[in-house]
């Protein structure tokens, strides 16, 4: 079955798709992404990805067209009659001249795809993840380490890195040394009982999911801190997890070979994750604005 994309405005079956040749997004990486996951027809926290996605447009200085995304995401879930879906919306600055210049790009190129998500077994989140600490340090003063963009090869590298290793995710330090990110989703440990998350200024992308695990953690009791942690930081946590919206929350139990803890899920880890699907069940498209 061929699967029905949006692209500019129109409904159509992917391969008779056509971007230009000159598009920015192709030629140079002028683009921005969000990937989100929708639950019973919905997507989750969809306002959150449309608010994110347009302030880092208005960062890069990208228009995002006069198109009602919201609904446009909606429709390409209906044309495919996906109820559980992994969705991404992405823009670029469009067709522009040969000589790199966003003010040449005319009209934005916009293009949902949706298509059904098959989410980890549970034995996945009952053993947890394994990762490597990568050979490529995330920039912490660098603009594109807090948005979405479609310059997305230092994630794709590391994300090589760790196939060639034989595990399921590589973790960035930034240029100081400090624990920043994973390649495709956010961190987190637990020492002594309190949540603690590398904060915007290490150089990451703050998550939807990482945002809602935030909320929702103090609900629970739970004490949360965004700092700075080092990379040893990570053995002597008593517990560790990964988030982004299509995982939700994993556990992290190896990095580099060497067990965190026990290297088995821990209880905060999945009290956390069972808060948070009870949050996706009652309310999968709550909405209470955005912290950037």
């Amino acid at each position: 079955m061929n699967e029905i994309i949006y692209l500019n405005g129109s409904l159509m079956p992917a391969n008779q798709a056509r971007i230009s040749a000159l598009d920015y997004g192709f030629l140079y990486g002028l683009g921005l992404f969000e990937t989100m996951r929708a639950y019973d027809g919905e997507v989750f926290r969809l306002d959150r990805h449309l608010s994110r996605l347009a302030l880092s447009a208005e960062t890069l200085g990208l228009s995002t067209g006069t198109l009602d995304l919201r609904k446009a995401i909606m429709t390409t879930l209906q044309a495919n009659k996906l109820s559980n879906a992994r969705v991404r919306i992405t823009i670029s600055a469009g067709e522009g001249g040969m000589v790199p210049d966003p003010t040449s790009c005319a009209e934005p190129t916009v293009l949902i795809v949706a298509g059904y998500y098959q989410p980890y077994p549970e034995q996945t989140y009952e053993k947890g993840f394994r990762a490597i600490l990568s050979s490529i340090r995330r920039n912490s003063q660098s603009l594109l380490s807090r948005i979405k963009s479609a310059n997305y090869l230092e994630s794709i590298l590391a994300r090589q890195e760790a196939k060639v290793a034989g595990v399921d995710e590589a973790l960035f330090l930034n240029e100081r040394g400090l624990l920043a990110e994973a390649s495709m989703s956010n961190v987190f440990l637990i020492t002594d009982g309190i949540l603690r998350t590398p904060g915007p200024e290490s150089g990451i992308l703050p998550g939807i999911t990482r945002e809602t695990i935030l909320e929702l953690a103090p609900k629970l009791g739970i004490k949360t801190f965004e700092q700075d942690i080092l990379p040893d930081e990570l053995f002597q946590a008593q517990e560790a997890f990964l988030t982004n919206s299509l995982i939700e929350i994993i556990p992290l139990t190896h990095v580099n070979r060497k067990s965190i803890a026990s290297g088995k899920p821990g209880p905060i880890t999945q009290q956390l994750l069972s808060a948070y699907r009870e949050t996706v069940r009652v309310h999968p498209v709550l909405d209470t604005g955005m912290n950037e």
